[in-house]
């Protein structure tokens, strides 16, 4: 029979779904292997040919490691929270459960049908009540922690109590807040309850803080820089604007270098490790105090200076003016009446930026001054303060002592303001002069003469310190992270409000469920959507539950990434009631071998992963540092767009050399009345070109256009390619349903790894998986006779056929084992051609080339292994094949053999034969007395390894 590729794997798919072929041991024998896919977040569209690039390299991966004795756990989920589903809900009115349900039965019907080995025993969803009872556990232990520096971890925030109640403040080293108390252990137990509990939130782990935020008003919710672009939401296109507002917060800061120095010891791609290296951005350098200048100052200041962080402090000298961000606390208290219209204004223009656009803004230079001074710490003199958008608030302390001859950005804005601009201390290159292992040196300075740019800025630091004003510091650029979003489909936070002040909820409540509500809206007074559920409060446990109306919920929800740090984990022990995973589980599993996913996680769920995965050790949950140990960035599949160009002005469709600005002008039009239009690539021919009446029944508004241009009598219009990313909104979605009904899955998984490297982009063209289709019918055909028979023999192995098939076996397992997926593909095409054109149906050989390529194309193999005698099911626990490089070793050579100098054919011939043994070879084949008809050769000429040429 033919190979008939639905039945095929209809029948094997549903086999290991029945059977649960794949479900890991929590125990064996058998070295353990983790493999993680980034989990999908199931939108309403489904999955295109770019989303199983990275899951089947990782199934593939898995499947090889089955077979050569591991036991694998592949585990497969959601990550089903997020803004989409809230947004058809607010739309539609529908729950976002609902949608969300729906969604992830479309994901699981793909996923299905294209024969990953999953173990869905372990499915995983965060927004199960099941699974975010322990992210709002999690959330619970940190914020019952803090970070002693001087033991480098994480600790109970009990053990602070004590030794607060002990000892006071003194001896704390601690990540906390800037502004913390001062007091003495009788001082501590005078505090009120409340009192206590202010102070405890400026050393947890988790807290409530002021933060600047994208707050997008249509959306109702906080926006992190990643949702945004260009100023504004990349869900919907609304406004985003900066504000501050009330958040909960997270000290990733506190694990700022042990997240630097874990990068040392994993296997990830360089560019995504620098990725985290330069978005911590550990620097060493100065905290300097500037005092304000009080004589424009009358009323008392939050506080007399403002603070900065430098890298340089040795260009102190050269600062003339002083930088603070739009959203400095200081700013309204800076003001002079004389400035404030100006302030304001600038104020909310700011507002309407990113802090993304405003980092990556680097020529526009804006500002505005304030009408304040403040003082150089080490010349008295005064420095005018300004306001503008290329500080931050939430880096540093928001503040930038400017040094115009010593920064660009610092330059470009003294030049615009007109602003003195002083040189700073010069270095003397010595390098350039006789002796270049000398360092160069300050000159032109009082204190710092002759010193090294080491020696110098060590001098700076010790006048700041001299002066009570400055010290050495290590700053990060890496700020906290805020980890409240005010939407609906989210995690609540297991906290409920006491007079003002945030407390847990009891264990035993968990996990706090969503509650339901009339609208997914913000209410009317600005609160969370979660303010519009009726009665939803925590009843006092002082009061047995009794209190009828009881304290307030947050009513923020937790970030996207929250549920995303930790839900390795959860695969390990997915149904545990009493943990988020079980010791045992573990510590068998302990850590991921292998993660693919997109580097666009880099400075998110990759980073927060970490962060969370040490606070779990410190506090003794899980035993390893690093949660990933080797992560591979899978490259994006981008697609094909046709696109033609219109005019709604002029109802007019020109086609052909579309893009031109001749080809508009020369039928009178002006190019500024087109636009570009894309068009459903599934009605564009394979010449590029979509007939008008295909437009028309796509897009009825096409009815009443003109098509004109070369093709119009044709009633075609040629359409433009150009190569983007997929899109919905592109048309240029492939959908793998229907690659997988004309030519099946197998199919679609060798072509997807044929395109090319994993870890590169590469175009999709659904043309070429034509050939990969016949080179699995080929396949098929080795065992099978002419008339669709399966024939396969028992007959010893040629040692051309082991030749062919230890090639194949070695190839691929280097392969494997490097990732590189895409040359083993076509070394499989090659072995099938060989051992096709050697007329091979060894069973001894076939057995061993299906187990081979099981990985790749396992729907075909299982039935394969199964036609050849063996059991169901036991394919993906055979043995990969052993490969012999003794086959491999030519001990035989084609010998092209020749009568008076022309050439008749080539006759393999053994290495090992002398050149009597060669000669006597030759004229005892066949073939070769054939040609002589009968005639002696006058003269035998054998070049060993070269040629036969004989003389009649």
């Amino acid at each position: 029979m033919d190979y008939q590729f639905k039945d095929i794997e209809q029948k094997w798919q549903q086999f290991w779904a029945d059977n649960q072929t794949f479900k890991a041991e929590d125990k064996s024998t058998k070295p353990k292997y983790y493999v993680l896919d980034m989990f999908p977040y199931p939108s309403g569209v489904g999955l295109h040919v770019g989303h199983p690039l990275g899951y089947i390299a990782s199934d593939i991966f898995a499947r090889y490691k089955r077979l050569k004795g591991f036991n694998v756990l592949h585990p497969m989920g959601y990550d089903s929270f997020g803004l989409p589903a809230e947004q058809y809900a607010i739309q539609t009115g529908q729950h976002p459960a609902v949608t969300t349900e729906a969604n992830i039965a479309t994901y699981r019907r793909q996923l299905d049908q294209i024969g990953f080995s999953f173990d869905w025993s372990r499915e995983v969803r965060t927004s199960s009540p099941d699974y975010y009872k322990w992210t709002q556990w999690i959330f619970m232990q940190l914020f019952n922690s803090w970070y002693n520096k001087a033991a480098d971890k994480a600790e109970s925030i009990t053990k602070l109590v004590a030794h607060f109640e002990k000892n006071g403040s003194a001896g704390i080293d601690a990540v906390c807040d800037e502004e913390v108390a001062t007091f003495t252990a009788a001082g501590w137990k005078t505090k009120s309850s409340n009192e206590q509990q202010e102070e405890l939130l400026k050393y947890r782990l988790t807290y409530l803080r002021e933060s600047t935020v994208n707050w997008c008003p249509a959306l109702g919710t906080v926006l992190a820089n990643d949702e945004v672009k260009d100023g504004f939401s990349e869900r919907g296109g609304y406004p985003v604007e900066q504000k501050k507002m009330m958040q909960w917060s997270m000290r990733i800061t506190a694990y700022a270098d042990r997240l630097l120095q874990g990068l040392d010891t994993i296997d990830w791609p360089e560019p995504l490790k620098e990725m985290q290296r330069n978005w911590i951005g550990k620097s060493i350098g100065a905290s300097v105090k500037f005092t304000i200048d009080h004589t424009t100052h009358h009323s008392p200041l939050i506080t007399p200076y403002i603070e900065v962080f430098t890298t340089r402090v040795d260009t102190i000298f050269g600062v003339t003016f002083f930088v603070i961000a739009p959203e400095h606390e200081l700013v309204p208290e800076l003001t002079t009446p004389e400035q404030k219209g100006e302030i304001e204004a600038y104020i909310a223009q700011t507002k309407k930026k990113s802090e993304l656009d405003r980092m990556a803004d680097a020529k526009t230079v804006s500002g505005a001054f304030t009408g304040s001074y403040v003082l150089n710490p080490l010349t008295d003199e005064k420095v005018p303060v300004y306001i503008a958008d290329y500080v931050l608030a939430g880096y540093g302390t928001g503040a930038v002592m400017a040094v115009p001859s010593g920064d660009q950005r610092d330059y470009l804005f003294a030049k615009h303001f007109g602003l003195p601009i002083v040189p700073i201390m010069d270095i003397q290159n010595i390098e350039t002069e006789a002796d270049p292992t000398k360092e160069g040196r300050y000159i032109n300075s009082d204190f710092m003469n002759g010193l090294t740019y080491k020696e110098g800025t060590a001098a700076v630091i010790a006048k700041l310190e001299e002066r009570g004003v400055g010290k050495a510091k290590v700053n990060f650029r890496m700020r906290d992270a805020i980890f409240g979003r005010q939407r609906y489909w989210g995690e609540p936070v297991p906290v409920y409000f006491k007079e003002g002040l945030p407390h847990l909820i009891s264990e035993s409540d968990l996990p706090l469920l969503l509650p339901e509500v009339d609208k997914y809206l913000p209410t009317e007074s600005g609160e969370p959507p979660l303010g519009r559920a009726e009665g939803w409060s925590y009843k006092s446990q002082e009061s047995g539950g009794k209190n009828q109306e009881g304290y307030a919920y947050e009513l923020s929800t937790m970030p996207g990434w929250a549920g995303s740090s930790w839900y390795w984990y959860r695969y390990m022990d997915a149904h545990n009631d009493a943990a988020f995973a079980s010791k045992q589980a573990i510590e068998y599993w302990k850590d991921v071998d292998l993660y693919i996913g997109g580097s666009e996680h880099a400075t998110g769920h990759l980073l927060y992963s970490r962060f969370w995965n040490k606070f779990l050790k410190d506090i003794g949950l899980v035993i390893v540092e690093e949660p990933f140990k080797k992560l591979i960035n899978q490259g994006m599949i981008v697609g094909e767009s046709n696109t033609i160009i219109d005019s709604k002005t002029h109802r007019v469709v020109i086609s052909n050399n579309l893009f031109t600005p001749e080809n508009v002008t020369n039928y009178g039009y002006k190019c500024e009345d087109f636009v570009v239009q894309n068009v459903d690539i599934s009605l564009v021919d394979r010449d590029g070109y979509i007939s008008s009446d295909k437009l028309i029944k796509w897009r009825q508004e096409y009815q009443n256009y003109t098509f004109i241009g070369d093709n119009e009598h044709g009633g075609r219009i040629q359409t433009a390619t150009l190569i983007e990313k997929m899109s919905k909104s592109k048309f240029n979605v492939v959908n793998p349903d229907d690659l997988i009904a004309r030519y099946g899955a197998d199919t679609l998984r060798m072509y997807e790894m044929f395109l090319g490297p994993l870890e590169q982009s590469k175009p999709w063209n659904t043309n070429g998986i034509e050939g990969v289709f016949k080179f699995l019918r080929k396949f098929w055909r080795l065992f099978h006779n002419d008339a669709w028979e399966f024939s396969v023999s028992g007959t010893e192995p040629t040692r051309a056929e082991l030749k062919s098939l230890h090639k194949i076996i070695r190839k691929v397992e280097e392969d494997i084992e490097r990732f590189s997926f895409n040359t083993s593909v076509s070394s499989f095409m090659i072995a099938v051609n060989e051992l096709t054109d050697l007329k091979c149906n060894n069973r001894q050989v076939l057995q061993d080339l299906v187990i081979t390529l099981s990985s790749y194309a396992p729907h075909i193999c299982e039935e394969l292994w199964v036609m050849l005698g063996n059991k169901a099911g036991t394919l993906s626990y055979a043995s990969y094949p052993k490969y012999n490089p003794a086959y491999l070793v030519e001990d035989e050579f084609a010998y092209p053999v020749s009568i008076n100098g022309k050439t008749k054919m080539n006759l393999n011939i053994p290495l090992s034969l002398e050149q009597k043994e060669v000669e006597e070879f030759v004229l005892a084949n066949a073939d070769v007395q054939k040609y002589l008809d009968g005639k002696t050769p006058k003269k035998v000429i054998v070049v060993k390894g070269r040629i036969v040429n004989m003389v009649v």
